[in-house]
């Protein structure tokens, strides 16, 4: 089915900006919330019932109106926007995740990431010479083929293939807020790639300031908005190695540039190779994975699924009673379960396994898995 885009008012925006800056919202909850209330506005007027009610012992902390309205007037002064998820301009494979943000902030073209199917290349930060030339060599050959090239602005290989994409497009996508550089020796390149028709992406609040635990956030950005990741140069259990196992995780493909078994750097990507990740010497490599999955030419945007839509038909939406809350508290445990476990055992209805999962979830009393897994906390 093709979804037709949404076109947010300023008003439902902050609703959302507010929505998913509160307290023990994730993407998954924002979700549900979204889908049991049709809109932003109804769940933020829920949200300290559902807390009390999912066993919270203090007020949840929901972000005011002033706070969103601040974060979208900094932002657009900074010359980017706050794109939702349905709206023309939001990442269309992005918006194929479980959980995918449910806003990002783009400064640049964002017009760019809906029109070009997109190629991640991630790797070492201390990479060598060849590691740098490999990745401006792809990175030249993917742009020329149509590809839009992915990164995540770091130095070394991520620097490397978006200088090299800049010609024809890139994206960094940053752990921080939109207007903090990081790092701060990419500065100039940050503006070159705003400049020259790319664009810079960010799921985290104008003004943040980049943590190490935003960096797999960022990270599954990078292989969420891809059709594949192309991993240069990483040593066992760098970053990009994660970017590459998020890859898999969602049914992304993976490819790994193979170096000299004795060079730390490349003990990663040969272990990706011999995992079954497709070994590659260039664009030409990459293009002929890819080719026969596309959906879509640079010119066409593939269908997507129904995104989140606000609605406001006056449906009612079901109710839990504490019997409920009980079966549902009975059945979790600190070993993850998935939600159809959840609603096979209780016997309960799957809209109120979910209204329950959403008010302990608001509790901060459950732990959200990949997979739609869930787990009692303590």
């Amino acid at each position: 089915m093709t979804g037709t885009a949404i076109q947010l008012s300023d008003r439902q925006r902050i609703a959302w900006l507010r929505l998913i800056r509160s307290e023990n919202v994730g993407p998954a909850t924002f979700r549900g919330l979204l889908n049991h209330f049709g809109s932003a506005a109804a769940a933020l007027d829920a949200l300290p019932h559902l807390s009390r009610r999912g066993g919270a012992t203090r007020h949840l902390k929901i972000a005011t109106e002033e706070d969103a309205e601040r974060e979208l007037v900094a932002t657009r002064r900074a010359g980017a926007e706050i794109i939702a998820l349905g709206e023309s301009g939001y990442p269309v494979m992005l918006a194929r995740l479980d959980a995918p943000p449910p806003v990002v902030t783009i400064r640049g073209e964002a017009a760019a990431l809906a029109r070009r199917p997109a190629v991640a290349i991630v790797g070492a930060r201390n990479a060598s010479i060849a590691g740098r030339k490999m990745a401006e060599r792809i990175a030249l050959d993917l742009g020329d083929a149509g590809y839009l090239v992915v990164s995540g602005l770091a130095r070394g290989i991520d620097a490397a293939a978006h200088a090299a994409a800049l010609s024809n497009g890139t994206v960094g996508v940053i752990a921080g807020g939109i207007d903090h550089v990081y790092p701060e020796e990419n500065r100039a390149l940050y503006g070159d790639i705003v400049a020259r028709g790319g664009a810079i992406l960010s799921e985290m609040p104008f003004g943040w300031l980049p943590r190490a635990q935003d960096f797999p956030r960022r990270n599954r950005v990078i292989s969420g908005m891809s059709l594949g990741v192309v991993v240069i140069e990483a040593a066992e259990r760098s970053g990009s190695l994660h970017t590459a196992r998020f890859a898999l995780e969602q049914g992304r493909e993976v490819f790994a540039v193979p170096g000299s078994p004795i060079d730390p750097r490349a003990a990663g990507t040969n272990s990706l190779i011999r995992q079954g990740a497709t070994l590659t010497r260039n664009g030409a490599d990459i293009a002929e994975v890819l080719a026969p999955m596309l959906g879509w030419s640079p010119d066409i945007r593939p269908d997507v699924e129904e995104p989140m839509r606000e609605r406001d038909d006056g449906s009612e939406t079901p109710d839990a009673g504490d019997a409920d809350r009980r079966l549902v508290l009975e059945a979790l445990g600190p070993t993850p379960v998935g939600l159809d476990d959840l609603v096979r055992h209780t016997g309960l209805k799957p809209a109120v396994v979910h209204l329950v999962l959403l008010e302990l979830d608001l509790a901060g009393r459950i732990e959200r898995h990949r997979g739609h897994l869930v787990s009692l906390i303590g």
